[in-house]
């Protein structure tokens, strides 16, 4: 699905906001069913999202800021050591193949998804 012509002019403008033609667009690629009055709804609540975003980008911080994890200083001596990633058998794997609908040589079997083409 193409977008609108001028999508990509649009949204070089200096105006950061979502118009209800890029909206529509967005609704169309992602298959929702809304009225008109859900759309509104919806895109104000993303361009409000956006612009607390934009807001929190234009706070200036220092360069040399150290990295933090609730306003407590997180260096490699505070953070703790890597695990190590290691498998380890569970012994639930019957327990959870009994509970499925059809299992073929120990693997769940799970139904196709039919595939539909978007407009």
């Amino acid at each position: 699905m193409a977008p609108p012509e001028d999508l990509v002019t649009k949204t070089q403008q200096s105006d950061p906001t979502i118009s209800s033609e890029i909206f529509r667009h967005l609704v169309r690629l992602a298959a929702l069913e809304l009225d008109d009055e859900e759309a509104e709804y919806l895109r104000r609540e993303l361009n409000q999202q956006l612009q607390a975003i934009r807001d929190l980008e234009s706070i200036e911080l220092p360069t040399d800021l150290p990295i933090t994890s609730h306003g407590v200083p997180y260096s490699s001596e505070t953070r703790p050591g890597l695990r190590q990633d290691r498998a380890e058998p569970s012994d639930k794997a019957d327990a959870i193949l009994e509970q499925v609908p059809e299992v073929e040589e120990r693997f769940i079997v799970v139904p196709d998804i039919p595939h539909t083409e978007l407009e």
